[in-house]
């Protein structure tokens, strides 16, 4: 629930964004699950790209966690580097 409620602050805080549909209610949870498969396709991007030849995948971990943290999402202390 946690990891919802940081996506849903980080989509409605932003201020270049602002739609109005005077006739239609739109679906909280269809916005987040969006957001979610967005994030998911950055990961494996991520994850596919063999350009980053890290054999511990350092990058890859730091990539994936800036993908995440560029949607609201915190680490708390994790990634304080």
């Amino acid at each position: 629930m946690d990891l919802y409620k940081e996506l849903l602050i980080h989509i409605l805080s932003n201020p270049t964004v602002q739609v109005e549909f005077p006739h239609v209610s739109l679906n909280i949870s269809e916005i987040i699950e969006g957001e979610c498969y967005q994030i998911l396709q950055e990961i494996k991007n991520i994850i596919d790209n063999e350009q980053l030849e890290d054999d511990e995948c350092f990058l890859r971990i730091e990539y994936i966690m800036q993908s995440m943290e560029n949607r609201g999402i915190s680490f708390s202390n994790r990634h304080d580097f």
